[in-house]
């Protein structure tokens, strides 16, 4: 992405981010009366996703964000925040846009330096600006906003010890800053915390700067590829940076909290070897660094946010669990790198792309670990794999969301499902042709988006033969097909998988179901 937001620091005294009531300011009665023409009521509107129709904006295409967070040290109240967004205009002239926003305050709006009239539509923040916008021209939106930590289905995770971290997927990012809140428009991203003295801050990407204010510290961040809103993390609590070196000098940099880093430095020490075992299936690590993110909270899942994955603490301490099982789920996240953050999907229903491989590998790593192998997994999920389709769709045509509740996007379809397509697609075109494609595909559409059918496009090429007819059946039928080269595989009745993570002893017992909350 070619334009970095160039704003002022937040580290002298007329920071965007300053102390009481530094983003006090309100709109005024000029502000108000800048847009003379009556425009229709605003509305929310959205890119069309089939199972997010309101999320994402059209007529610009962000090309880096530039957010601001000043954080009192008490979890339990809004951070004030200053979110800046540098966009092209791709449609025009559009006399108004809209940004995907909620559950935040808003104190002003600026557009290419000039107050805009702002209103609220459903989720989104619809702003008028002075003047119409043009296509092909520059967009530079400055919002300052609040971020609430206590809203539900919000993005922030509150941990203990008065401490965050960010979990956006899939349809949350928005709900913690302005933004074009779907995966179909990455950008480049910079984060500058404020945090009190005695709190450590990281965010995704590597350190850009640190500066003293007062007793404050703020700390800058800079991703250097692109990322989609849903995969940001910025952490503040009383936690301690563990660096090391990967893979040909890869910067690894795990967060942890303090208390915690010795009993942890074992399962930290497995993450060099897990990345030299994925680049030898996909390729180098797309990224500038890698590293977990260790949280003391009880979220239910793990998470793949770009370059610094969210773990829970109970998880990767615990001893309940096998050193397979918890190693093949960082190995999962890990994945989650090649596979959904360096290529993204589309829309949200090539989510199958992302952790129909993402389970492959941990299936694969698992195996490797002493767990079940990768047949065992396969049938398995094979055997239920029916049952999954009539609840929530076929891997590749989710079903939306009903009337009365949220969409079951991250079921054992999208996981255990996907990845039996993936074991299909093997068994059909051979061991040799399904390793070139693993690693052509990641390489392919680095930093960028892809879709299912170029997905199929691909298989197509590598294997010498056209798979669409073939996966289109596996993607998208209501029953699942026959499993090439296992007549014997037959679906059986639906198994009733516990909530919550399993143990070690469901785990075993249930090789194919839905065992943890990952994403």
């Amino acid at each position: 992405m070619a334009l970095t937001a160039h704003t002022r620091s937040p580290a002298g005294p007329r920071s965007p981010v300053g102390r009481r009531g530094a983003l006090a300011c309100t709109v005024t009665a000029t502000a108000l009366a800048l847009v003379g023409a009556a425009l229709p009521a605003p509305e929310a509107v959205g890119i069309g996703d089939h199972l997010f129709p309101h999320l994402g904006n059209p007529g610009y295409d962000v090309r880096a964000y530039d957010i601001s967070f000043d954080y009192s040290g008490d979890n339990s109240k809004p951070l004030t925040a200053r979110t800046v967004i540098d966009a092209q205009v791709t449609a025009g002239p559009m006399d108004r846009f809209n940004l995907d926003f909620a559950a935040g305050d808003i104190h002003s709006v600026e557009v290419n330096g000039q107050g805009a009239r702002y209103a609220r539509a459903g989720e989104d923040l619809v702003v008028t600006p002075r003047t119409a916008l043009r296509r092909g021209g520059h967009l530079h939106v400055e919002v300052r906003h609040t971020s609430d930590p206590t809203i539900k289905n919000g993005g922030w995770v509150r941990t203990n010890g008065g401490g965050l971290a960010m979990a956006n997927q899939a349809d949350a990012a928005h709900r913690v800053f302005p933004s074009n809140d779907h995966p179909a428009d990455k950008a480049m991203f910079t984060f500058r915390v404020r945090a009190p003295q005695g709190l450590t801050a990281v965010a995704g990407g590597l350190p850009a700067g640190r500066a003293r204010v007062g007793q404050d510290t703020v700390w800058t961040y800079r991703m250097r590829h692109p990322m989609a809103t849903e995969l940001a993390q910025v952490s503040i609590g009383r936690n301690t940076v563990v660096h090391s070196a990967g893979p040909h000098g890869l910067p690894l940099r795990h967060v942890v909290p303090t208390g915690q880093r010795r009993a942890l430095e074992p399962v930290l020490n497995e993450t060099s070897r897990q990345v030299a075992w994925m680049e030898r299936r996909a390729g180098k690590y797309p990224f500038e660094n890698y590293g977990l993110l260790v949280a003391e909270a009880r979220t239910g899942f793990e998470l793949e946010t770009q370059t610094l994955s969210l773990f829970e603490q109970q998880l990767l301490s615990s001893r309940k669990y096998p050193d397979w099982y918890r190693e093949s789920l960082m190995v999962h996240e890990l994945a989650h790198q090649w596979f959904g953050n360096s290529v993204s999907p589309h829309r949200w229903t090539d989510l199958w792309l992302n952790e129909g491989h993402a389970t492959w590998y941990e299936w694969a790593y698992a195996a490797e670990r002493g767990g079940f192998s990768v047949e065992a997994r396969a049938r398995a999920s094979y055997e239920q794999s029916d049952a999954w389709r009539k609840r929530y769709g076929p891997p590749a045509a989710l079903l939306p969301a009903r009337k009365s509740g949220k969409i079951q996007l991250f079921s054992p379809i999208v996981y255990n499902g996907s990845a039996v397509v993936l074991y299909a697609l093997r068994e059909r075109i051979g061991e040799e042709a399904f390793a070139r494609l693993q690693r052509l595909w990641p390489g392919l559409y680095r930093d960028s988006n892809a879709t299912t059918a170029d997905f199929i496009a691909l298989a197509g090429k590598v294997s010498g033969q056209d798979q669409s007819a073939f996966l289109k059946k596996w993607l998208y039928g209501k029953t699942t097909p026959p499993m090439p080269g296992h007549p014997d595989w037959t679906q059986k009745e639906p198994v009733k998988v516990p909530t919550g993570r399993a143990g070690a002893g469901s785990a075993r017992s249930l090789p194919g179901a839905a065992e943890h909350h990952h994403r």
